[in-house]
């Protein structure tokens, strides 16, 4: 993850601050408490867990060089449904990488670390439950074009990121 260099310097400026101006602080209690609250790391809660996804998508979604159609979910799913809408999303980034193989596309790196990212978090949380039957199938939505397609995988990860 790209987050481990920003966590570094995050601590080394703490750290020169601490050494500097609060140590003093921290022979009491209240010093500790205070330091203990500004330190808490950002946790998974408080960070999309999409957000290289949404950076790729926003690099995609002017390309010229991929033309499909692709079955698009509906942003306003149900919430039972949300993490199949996503999958099914990720699905469908197999067919763009697909085409940009064949059109030797200038985003396909773009395409692929999508697809990466998402499949890897996927497999973090598999699906527990049973499908509900409010549910579609990928196969079930409507084709749509690459632009109105990224639209709406913008408008999910969105949603599950709040």
């Amino acid at each position: 993850q790209k987050t481990h260099l920003k966590s570094v310097c995050l601590q080394y400026q703490l750290y020169r601050f601490l050494n500097s101006h609060c140590f003093c602080l921290l022979k009491n209690g209240m010093g500790l408490i205070i330091f203990l609250c500004a330190y808490v790391p950002k946790t998974e809660a408080g960070h999309c867990k999409w957000a290289e996804v949404l950076k790729d998508l926003e690099r995609i979604k002017t390309s010229k060089d991929i033309d499909v159609s692709l079955y698009t979910a509906n942003a306003d799913e149900d919430e039972e449904c949300q993490e199949l809408v996503m999958r099914c999303f990720f699905l469908e980034t197999e067919v763009i990488i697909q085409e940009c193989q064949i059109k030797n596309c200038s985003k396909t790196q773009d395409v692929w670390n999508i697809w990466k990212n998402g499949d890897e978090s996927l497999k973090k949380n598999r699906l527990t439950s049973t499908k509900s039957e409010k549910c579609k199938e990928c196969e079930e939505y409507e084709e749509k074009n690459f632009t109105e397609f990224v639209q709406n995988f913008v408008k999910v990860i969105q949603r599950d990121c709040k």
